[in-house]
């Protein structure tokens, strides 16, 4: 029989989104795939609505509607710092995930090397491999997920094309600092490599944290391919609007990788999320504030559980030491704790290069009571032991 692509060889199936449909099977709080499960804000709705009737309806510049790059440029230069030109600086893609696999395939030619750091979003070994790229890997060290600077300059010394940086980091919630960044940044120039961020959670950022865009550093913009979406920021993980924000340079051949992948994404989508990209500063305020809350609120429980973890800087996720839970399978006690107490993870090993085995990572992107329901489950933890599922039959 003809075989199919070797490159699928590399990597299986999105183990988050696998946890998503057995947390379905046995109607679990759903604390594995990060997606909120409460309402965008009021003013993205109605203009929804609006164009619902009014349009547009067809086909926008493939490299995002001129409104909708006009608002997000305004909005990234107030945030970032440098000034985003809408129509040099910007591809507007379908959500963050096409944008880094657009950076990727812009950045890096087959065989090239590219540094992941480790625990990383599984997406970034998946896009390394399609790009006929090779992955590096720079571990961050639980439990407060740092690197080696000489680890990194060894990886840096294997000559890479690109580094991916998430930042604020998903799963570990590590918020990389100033001086971090800084490093990173001068291996970057000495050794002539891109920086490809994923910045998606650039607003959620606990105190006394802060973000900083890599791309704003010294020398930074000319080498930085900056990709991020609105689905976090706004409660809209369904629409799929991201964007790919880099030099005039890189935007124009990202803009031709991107017009053969999905030709553009949702104009009246587009339309509606001006809205939004238009909101004061206030709203990026009573975000943080809001998922400060909710990282408090959830924490308690682990804490009540007696669970270990890792407090998050930034992002909605934190990462859970299950050492003391008495397993050897990170992937069974997720599926135990799917099934006997109905609360849904995600297997830490799915994010480690290293063979990590004893952690696991929630997300708290929910509403307070769904928090609730789920720390209520998670203290019969006390009181039920871990029991691996028994071997079965064939189930089918």
């Amino acid at each position: 029989m003809i075989s199919t692509s070797i490159r699928l060889k590399g990597f299986t199936e999105s183990v988050i989104r696998g946890m998503t449909r057995l947390s379905n099977k046995y109607d679990a709080v759903n604390l594995s795939q990060g997606f909120p499960d409460f309402d965008p804000p009021r003013e993205l709705l109605d203009a929804l609505q609006k164009c619902v009737y009014d349009g547009p309806h067809q086909y926008a510049v493939t490299w995002g509607a001129p409104n909708f790059r006009c608002a997000l440029a305004k909005k990234q230069t107030r945030f970032m710092g440098i000034t985003i030109d809408p129509d040099e600086n910007l591809v507007v893609t379908c959500g963050s995930t096409e944008a880094m696999m657009v950076a990727m395939m812009t950045a890096c030619n087959p065989g090239d090397k590219v540094i992941i750091f480790s625990p990383f979003y599984e997406n970034y070994v998946a896009d390394t491999i399609l790009s006929g790229a090779i992955p590096i890997y720079v571990g961050l060290r639980p439990p407060d997920f740092s690197f080696d600077p000489d680890e990194l300059r060894k990886a840096f010394e294997q000559r890479p094309k690109a580094l991916i940086l998430c930042n604020p980091s998903n799963p570990s919630g590590k918020v990389f600092t100033r001086q971090e960044l800084e490093l990173i940044a001068s291996l970057a120039r000495e050794f002539d490599t891109f920086v490809i961020t994923d910045e998606v959670y650039e607003h959620i950022v606990y105190e006394p944290s802060k973000h900083c865009y890599i791309a704003a550093l010294p020398g930074m913009f000319e080498r930085t391919i900056s990709c991020s979406s609105l689905s976090k920021t706004y409660s809209i993980t369904g629409w799929r609007l991201g964007y790919i924000i880099a030099s005039r340079t890189i935007i124009n051949e990202a803009r031709k990788v991107h017009d053969f992948l999905t030709v553009g994404a949702p104009a009246p989508l587009q339309e509606a999320a001006v809205a939004a990209l238009e909101l004061p500063d206030s709203y990026y305020a009573q975000l943080q504030k809001d998922y400060t809350h909710k990282r408090n609120v959830f924490l308690s429980y682990l804490d009540k559980a007696g669970l270990v973890y890792t407090k998050p800087q930034g992002a909605y996720y934190v990462m859970v030491d299950i050492s003391g839970m008495g397993c050897e399978s990170d992937v069974e006690f997720c599926e135990w704790l799917v099934r006997e107490i109905g609360v849904a993870a995600v297997p830490g090993s799915s994010f480690f290069n290293e063979p990590v085995k004893n952690m696991i990572r929630f997300h708290f992107a929910k509403k307070e009571e769904t928090l609730k329901k789920a720390g209520e489950r998670l203290l019969e933890l006390k009181s039920k032991s871990y029991s691996p599922r028994r071997k079965e039959g064939n189930e089918g």
